[in-house]
């Protein structure tokens, strides 16, 4: 089988140690087959009281924990991990699948390929976060918004991204799905003389709060919402839609001051 960037990735039976380098497939794993997984980033948070061998951050985790683990596969995501700590567990003899969806149906399909890759079976969660999406998007009129991912400098979701895709889902138009980069870095003056009618904040990878955040958009409704369920796919997209949707409806309440 190959992985989301087309790698063969071969191995000779079905996996009994998984490292994983990504928060959300750690979770994917930790709830479909919990025995199998035995190391995790210092960032895999979900589920809560995971008891497996720490390995340091996405970006930079030890190789030498994750060969200390002793895998018979890792997993990790083409955005979230080095290409070069894949290739050094690779050149160690260590199988990597590597992930790398930008839209829902991207990730439910390369969900379901990495947990058969796993030798395991479809999930019930999978089954309920296809179910939970399945949907049109809500009626009423949509809403252009601008949706930042950091700041100090601002940071913004561009085009092709899987949280992009999420939010059209939910009847919000990324003013920024048309720029030239996926992860923009425009000045605030820049944000607002785009005219949004709405400011998206997730809690991650900045943990934007009522009291971070919305004070640089006066006047304008802003939507704290859940980076997990904005931003990881596995066993959250289940929750995701109806979480995220009553979220952004509560903006309304809330404008920057």
């Amino acid at each position: 089988m190959i992985d989301d960037l087309g790698v063969e990735v071969l191995l000779a039976a079905p996996p009994r140690r998984v490292v994983s380098l990504v928060p959300s497939l750690t979770e994917a794993v930790a709830v479909t087959a919990p025995v199998l997984l035995v190391g995790a980033t210092d960032y895999c948070t979900h589920p809560a009281g995971l008891d497996v061998v720490r390995v340091g951050g996405s970006k930079y985790p030890s190789v030498d924990r994750v060969l200390a683990a002793v895998p018979d596969l890792v997993l990790a995501n083409a955005e979230e991990n080095r290409r070069a700590d894949v290739e050094a567990l690779r050149a160690a003899g260590v199988p990597v699948w590597v992930t790398y969806p930008r839209t829902l149906d991207a990730a439910l399909v390369s969900l379901a390929r990495m947990l058969a890759r796993l030798g395991l079976a479809e999930p019930p969660w999978l089954a309920a976060a296809r179910a939970a999406w399945a949907a049109p998007p809500p009626a009423g009129p949509r809403r252009r918004a601008v949706v930042p991912v950091w700041r100090r400098p601002w940071v913004v979701l561009g085009p092709g991204t899987f949280a992009g895709d999420l939010l059209h889902r939910l009847g919000i138009d990324n003013l920024y799905d048309a720029d030239v980069d996926r992860y923009p870095r425009p000045e605030l003056a820049e944000m607002l003389a785009r005219r949004p009618e709405l400011v998206v904040l997730p809690d991650e990878p900045y943990p934007f709060s009522a009291t971070d955040g919305p004070e640089a958009f006066p006047g304008l409704p802003c939507a704290l919402v859940s980076g997990r369920h904005l931003t990881w796919y596995g066993p959250s997209l289940a929750e995701a839609r109806d979480l995220l949707a009553g979220q952004l409806a509560a903006a309304d309440g809330r404008s920057g001051a």
